[in-house]
């Protein structure tokens, strides 16, 4: 007898950020929270820019519209800061 093995896909359900983290609840109960510094955009932004979190798809990602910032789960879940944090630390 075979069965297929079904794999649920992390997703976003609610975001939120600190002074220094960016906290992000997932529909597995996960929560991950990684530095601002990692998202420059986000770190040099405002407190109000950043409560204006918007859910890319049904999760998949993140969107913080006054600053043009996307941030995708599974960069998350893999430990990848975004572009721009990376060629400063290149």
């Amino acid at each position: 007898m075979s069965s297929l093995a079904f794999k649920s896909v992390p997703h976003a359900v609610a975001v939120r950020s600190t002074e220094n983290e960016l906290i992000v609840s997932l529909n597995d109960g996960w929560v991950l929270s990684v530095p601002l510094a990692w998202f420059p955009r986000l770190a040099d932004a405002t407190s109000e820019h950043l409560a204006e979190f918007e859910s890319l798809g049904e999760g998949e990602g993140i969107h913080c519209p006054s600053i043009d910032e996307d941030i995708s789960v599974a960069g998350l879940l893999e430990g990848r800061p975004s572009v721009e944090y990376q060629a400063v630390k290149a």
